[in-house]
C-alpha cells in the first residue's frame, strides 16, 4: 500500500504548533485550483474553517483562484469571495505585482501553489514578485510546500540576462528541479530578498521513488493546476511541448490530451519521426513517440485535421533519467527545418505582453534555441555544447536549496 504523503497545507492544518507565527494576525493566500489538501478540500475552504486562523484576503495568479479562463493571456477579475467574502485579487489582469493596498490587508501571505517543475509556468514568476512585495511591504511570508511532479531532473539552457520576463523569473534551466519551497530560497538568495520566508516542508516525499519520480502516484490526486495541465504525463512533457506556444504548431490545445501531442495539418508526422531519428536518435529515449491525427475543437488550427505526434511516458517505456523533453521537441523543430527549410515555423505574435520579442525566444529565455534550429550547419553536439554547461552550473548552484533527499 502507497503512504500518503504530507504537503504543506496538509502540516499546517493538523499542527497547531505550525500556526503559532499567524496568531493575531491577517493572513491572506495566494492559491489556484490544485491547492486542495489530501482529501481534496480547497486550501481556502479549509483554512478559513480553523478558528484560530483570521483569512481576510485572497490572491489568484494565472488562470485564477479556483480555475475560471482556458487560454493563456485571458486576465481575471477581483472578486469577493462568496463563500468566505473577503476580497480575492487577481494577479493575472490589470496587475502583475501586488499594488499597496492588496498589501495593506494582510501581515503573514501563505502560498500554497503547484507548480510543473518548469521555467516558463507563470506561477513561479507570481511567487518572485510575492516575495519582493512582501519585502517592501515588511510582511511575513510562508510557503506551504508541494511536489515537483516532474522530480529532480536538469535540463534545458539556462535564461540569458536581459531575457526576463512573465516566462522567465530568473537565470534558471527549462526544468529547474526545484519545490517551490525551494524555488523560493533561490530566488531569496539569488536576488537578495530581505523578506521574513519560512518553508513548512513535506513530510514524505521521495522525488526519486520509481514509478511517480516527482508526483505521488496512487497516494494522491491529480488536480489540474491550469486548464491545459491535466495529468501527470502532460507535466513530464511540458518542458519540450511548452516551446510550441511560440510556433504555428499545434500543442494540442482543443484536445484531450494538451501538451502532449504536437502538429500541423501541413507536415508530415512520419517523415519528420525518421528525421528525428537519423538527426539524434538517443535524444528520443525514455518514451515512446507515436505518429497520430487530431482536431482541435478550438486555438490553432480548429476544425483542422493536422498530422502529429504523440509523447507516451504513461508505461513501462517510460526512463525519467533518460527522458529529456527539451531536446525532444527541439529535434522535432530541427527535423522540420531539414525537411522543409522555408517552412513557416515561428509564430509572431504578441507573448505574454511582449510585443518586440519572438515568443520562441521569450520561452527559451535567449535566441539560442532558435538559431540553433535555423543553422542549416548546426548539429545536435552543438546544441548539447550550449547547453551541457548550464545544465552543469545549475545542478551545482541549486544544491544549498534543496529540502528533500
Amino acid at each position: 500500500m502507497t503512504s500518503l504523503p504530507l504537503f504543506g497545507i496538509d502540516r499546517l492544518l493538523a499542527d497547531p504548533t505550525l500556526r503559532r507565527s499567524l496568531d493575531g494576525r491577517r493572513v491572506a493566500l495566494l492559491a489556484h485550483p490544485a491547492s486542495v489538501t489530501s482529501d481534496l478540500t480547497h486550501s481556502i475552504d479549509a483554512l478559513a474553517s480553523l478558528p484560530d486562523l483570521h483569512l481576510t484576503a485572497a490572491f489568484g495568479p494565472q488562470h485564477g483562484l479556483r480555475g475560471d479562463k482556458q487560454d493563456n493571456m485571458v486576465e481575471s477579475a477581483h472578486f469577493i469571495d462568496p463563500r468566505h467574502h473577503i476580497p480575492v485579487f487577481s494577479l493575472y489582469g490589470e496587475v502583475r505585482r501586488p499594488t499597496a493596498a492588496m498589501m495593506d490587508t494582510f501581515d503573514v501571505l501563505l502560498i500554497d501553489l503547484q507548480d510543473l517543475g518548469c521555467r516558463i509556468y507563470t506561477f513561479i514568476t507570481t511567487l518572485r514578485y510575492m516575495l519582493e512585495a512582501a519585502a517592501a511591504h515588511g510582511k511575513a511570508v510562508v510557503i506551504l510546500d508541494r511536489p515537483n511532479p516532474v522530480g529532480r531532473p536538469v535540463e534545458g539552457l539556462c535564461l540569458r540576462p536581459g531575457w526576463e520576463s512573465f516566462v522567465g523569473a530568473g537565470p534558471l534551466p527549462m526544468r529547474h528541479g526545484l519545490t517551490l519551497g525551494e524555488l523560493a530560497r533561490w530566488f531569496i538568495a539569488r536576488f537578495q530578498i530581505d523578506v521574513d520566508c519560512t518553508v513548512v516542508e513535506m513530510q514524505g516525499w521521495q522525488p526519486d521513488a520509481a514509478q511517480s519520480y516527482g508526483w505521488p502516484l496512487g497516494a494522491r490526486s491529480w488536480v489540474n493546476p491550469s486548464p491545459n495541465a491535466p495529468n501527470l504525463f502532460m507535466a513530464r512533457a511540458y518542458p519540450g511541448t511548452v516551446m510550441l506556444e511560440g510556433t504555428t504548431w499545434s500543442e494540442g490545445r482543443g484536445t484531450t490530451r494538451p501538451l502532449e501531442v504536437f502538429g500541423a495539418p501541413d507536415i508530415d508526422a512520419r517523415a519528420l519521426l525518421a528525421e528525428m531519428t537519423r538527426l539524434a536518435p538517443t535524444w528520443l529515449s525514455g518514451c515512446r513517440l507515436r505518429e497520430c491525427w487530431f482536431e482541435p475543437t478550438f486555438h490553432k488550427h480548429a476544425g483542422e485535421l493536422c498530422h502529429g505526434v504523440q509523447i507516451h511516458v504513461e508505461d513501462a517505456a517510460y526512463d525519467h533519467a533518460a527522458f529529456r523533453p527539451w531536446r525532444l521537441q527541439a529535434l522535432a523543430f530541427k527535423a522540420q527545418r531539414e525537411l522543409c527549410p522555408e517552412y513557416p515555423l515561428w509564430r509572431d505574435f504578441a507573448y505574454e505582453y511582449e510585443r518586440d520579442r519572438l515568443a520562441i525566444d521569450l520561452i527559451n529565455g535567449s535566441p539560442l534555441l532558435r538559431l540553433w534550429v535555423d543553422d542549416p550547419a548546426a548539429t545536435p553536439g552543438d546544441l548539447d555544447a550550449l547547453t551541457i554547461p548550464d545544465e552543469r552550473v545549475w545542478e551545482e548552484l541549486r544544491r544549498p536549496f534543496l529540502l528533500y533527499s
